[in-house]
């Protein structure tokens, strides 16, 4: 078995407030009713992580559950996150570019796929000579033991069809949480940028269905952040409005995505009517979570597509 390292390490949401009232529920609806034709979930003590670094932005107030773990779909979950936290993984200084990317795992905001969506991405991507950095964000509270998880699952959602919309600024709200931790990562990466060797200027963002919507929130919720580049992975296609410096933008998406697929493509139209740079690829097949796990769909090539594509705006060269 290959031994990982890990080494340790605006202004008011108006633009976010559009898009985040209509994807907030629909993700967490998506993940509940998903929940239950899949693997079973299973307890698991909470696996060592090291280099992991404390963020700045404190507990999770008024949180009462602490932070659990389990397996599903043979990857390691958490949930309960009241501490964010960041863990570097730093490449090869052989091959490293200076570039760097923030990692968002996504879950629906009550739970992280740490590993399927954080560290093997993160290790691809060091692989390839480019720093990542897996945040671990905070999340909605839900009971802290197995059955209470699932329970709760299940009554939230049981009626969600006859719930109302939720209100844009009560989103924009419910998000705020983990819009900081985002903006303290991207601080932290350029606070120490000399120490890992990383281009402040040349640090980008990806997130994972609902780390794609906190990073296109990120993105939109001020002007200190500035991603170098943005990757939207089956994430919502809602259109916003686009900052006149908004960056290069990725965006992959199975055409059998069962929450996000059939909603429009607006969020691609609105960023090429900004003239600004988007590269979009919907798969045929692929079906949403698919992240690093290897599967017989074409989905499985986002990752290549999308290393390629950060070369393309140089990111995999590097600088004096």
């Amino acid at each position: 078995m290959r031994r990982e390292v890990f080494y340790a390490a605006g202004r008011p949401l108006q633009h976010a407030r559009r898009v985040l009232g209509t994807m907030v529920l629909s993700l967490a609806i998506g993940f509940a009713a998903n929940a239950s034709a899949q693997d079973e979930m299973t307890s698991i003590d909470p696996p060592a992580q090291p280099g992991a670094i404390v963020l700045s932005t404190g507990p999770l107030p008024n949180a009462t559950s602490s932070e659990a773990w389990h397996r599903q779909y043979g990857s390691a979950f958490a949930r309960n996150v009241t501490v964010a936290t960041l863990t570097p993984f730093l490449p090869d200084p052989a091959k490293a570019t200076g570039a760097a990317i923030i990692v968002a795992p996504g879950g629906g905001f009550r739970t992280l796929s740490m590993e399927n969506e954080g560290w093997a991405v993160a290790r691809a991507l060091a692989d390839r000579g480019v720093a990542a950095f897996v945040l671990k964000y905070r999340l909605n509270q839900t009971p802290p033991d197995m059955a209470g998880f699932r329970r709760s699952m299940t009554e939230l959602f049981s009626d969600t069809g006859r719930r109302p919309r939720p209100d844009p600024q009560t989103a924009a709200t419910s998000l705020a949480p983990q819009i900081a931790d985002a903006r303290s990562a991207f601080a932290l990466v350029r606070g120490r940028s000399t120490e890992w060797r990383v281009d402040p200027d040349r640090i980008g963002m990806i997130g994972f269905s609902a780390g794609a919507m906190l990073t296109l929130a990120t993105t939109l919720s001020g002007d200190d952040v500035k991603p170098a580049s943005i990757g939207l992975i089956y994430g919502p296609l809602t259109p916003v409005t686009v900052p006149v410096d908004a960056p290069p933008m990725f965006v992959a998406l199975a055409a059998d995505d069962p929450f996000f697929a059939n909603s429009g493509q607006g969020l691609i139209d609105s960023w090429r009517t900004a003239k600004r740079p988007v590269e979009f690829h919907l798969y045929e097949n692929g079906g949403h979570g698919f992240g690093m796990y290897p599967k017989t769909t074409s989905s499985t090539g986002w990752f290549e597509a999308y290393v390629r594509w950060i070369g393309m705006h140089g990111m995999l060269t590097p600088r004096p």
